[in-house]
């Protein structure tokens, strides 16, 4: 039976229901359709300058159908959810459905299956004005104590519903905000950035002074010649790994194309390393947008790799389950993980190398590069270190090879020389090419942090977590100018 006009009040569940229906309707029952109706709420506080320049807020709702007729596949979405706007997008997306290549591959839909309770989130994220962000805003430019500073603040609240024709919905809501933000001294940049999934966990005050004592810390850099240094990777660059490994490692469609490193049930990487994918860890949705509940996925587990993401091709593709991995970009990208956490030191899974944490900053520098660290988790790393380099951020990333990911790209926001377990000087940015699975293989992990951090991505729902970590090599090419 057929599901009555539009009227207000309808949640995005009925939404998305009234659309299967009126595919059946259209194009008769043999038509397979599945849809996701995802209402967003999000807000954004820019500051430069050391003052708010941009408040801007949106709240949209996308509807994306996908319909497998006759053996053809099409996609397509829209934003009108009125009736008429509705019975657009359904007529256009089957049209395209008719004039389509075959789609032998097509995975089917996902049967009607239970999905977890969603977890809890935060309501004053979801309620959170310009006020609250101001707020921060002003606790980050206040704790920089007269640096220049500039960044952002945001918020974001969705709710998502799906439903397909084979009988299957769900239904859920995720919250979340994050925080990045930089401070200038003497042409010298620190930053500092949080994820979080409870508004009163993200902390402008701390992130500010953590931002401002990098950057006096930064300042009069030295030349070093390029070459392999042992390296403390701070979180924020040891997130840069993950982003990559998730994208080109761990991605099934590559692993369905051999263009992956990855091969489950083989010691890839040091026992120190075991990475997990776990979008329910910080008030993620329990579906993905095929449908498919997701749950938490260990990749890595003590050094063995155990297992790629999948969407449903993918996995139909290698005769396996879907992992729950399906996003807007599996079509393109393939299916990935976006939730990736490389678990810290002394935790379930991970192996701790040394036994040993030190309570704070023994042994560093003096005064004046004292401020590069900025928690005593880092600095324990650190104070164990002959001669290397602490690396506080990566950017520019590009990858050179994808089978062994091989990238290049140069530090940021702060380089320093360590002699002895001493910081002794800031250095000027380097340029590195490296093999991310290498650096991290059998017996290149030395040490990993106890506490891992959770930092944003640029896109909302994204988010990578990682402690310090200490590796035997890093290749340094050349400086920052080439």
């Amino acid at each position: 039976m057929s599901r009555a006009p539009m009227r207000a009040g309808d949640t995005e569940l009925d939404i998305a229901g009234r659309v299967v229906d009126l595919v059946t309707r259209l194009a008769g029952p043999a038509a397979q359709a599945e849809v996701t109706v995802t209402r967003v709420e999000s807000a954004l506080t820019r500051f430069a300058n050391s003052a708010i320049h941009q408040n801007v807020a949106a709240s949209a709702v996308d509807v994306r159908l996908r319909v497998h007729l006759a053996g053809r596949t099409a996609t397509g979405s829209g934003n009108a959810v009125t009736t008429d706007g509705l019975r657009a997008l359904v007529e256009r997306v089957l049209t395209a459905a008719r004039f389509t290549p075959p789609d032998p591959a097509w995975p089917g839909l996902t049967p009607a299956t239970p999905v977890a309770p969603v977890p809890d989130w935060d309501p004053a994220i979801a309620h959170a004005g310009p006020e609250q962000r101001a707020a921060l805003v002003r606790a980050f430019v206040d704790a920089a104590a007269g640096l220049t500073t500039a960044g952002y603040c945001r918020t974001g609240y969705r709710v998502t519903a799906f439903a397909n024709s084979a009988g299957h919905s769900a239904q859920g809501q995720a919250a979340e905000a994050a925080m990045d933000g930089i401070a200038r001294a003497g042409g010298a940049d620190g930053t500092a950035r949080q994820h979080v999934d409870r508004l009163a966990d993200l902390d402008g005050t701390g992130l500010g002074r953590e931002a401002a004592a990098k950057a006096r810390a930064a300042v009069h850099p030295v030349e070093l010649p390029p070459g392999r240094y042992p390296v403390v990777f701070e979180p924020a660059a040891v997130a840069d790994l993950l982003e990559n490994l998730a994208w080109y490692g761990f991605n099934g469609r590559r692993y369905a194309e051999r263009q992956s490193f990855a091969a489950p049930g083989v010691a890839q990487f040091d026992r120190a390393v075991t990475l997990v994918d776990d979008p329910l860890a910080a008030s993620g949705l329990s579906f993905d947008l095929e449908g498919t509940p997701t749950r938490a996925l260990t990749l890595v587990d003590a050094g063995t790799t155990r297992a790629v993401t999948h969407d449903r091709r993918s996995a139909a593709e290698l005769g396996v389950a879907s992992t729950g991995h399906a996003w807007a970009g599996s079509p393109t990208f393939g299916p990935i993980p976006r939730n990736l956490r490389l678990a810290p030191a002394g935790t379930a899974g991970a192996a701790d190398p040394t036994g040993v944490f030190l309570a704070g900053g023994q042994g560093l520098g003096g005064p004046a590069v004292d401020g590069a660290i900025g928690d005593p988790d880092t600095a324990a790393l650190v104070s164990r270190m002959g001669r290397g380099l602490l690396v506080s951020d990566l950017w520019y990333t590009r990858v050179l090879d994808p089978l062994s990911l091989v990238v290049t790209g140069l530090t940021r926001n702060g380089l320093w020389l360590v002699e002895d377990g001493r910081i002794t000087r800031a250095v000027r940015d380097l340029r590195f090419t490296e093999s991310y699975p290498r650096a991290l293989a059998p017996g290149a992990v030395l040490e990993l942090g106890r506490r891992a951090v959770r930092l944003p991505d640029r896109v909302d729902g994204v988010w990578w977590e990682a402690p310090p970590l200490r590796l035997a090599s890093w290749n340094f090419t050349g400086g920052a100018s080439g």
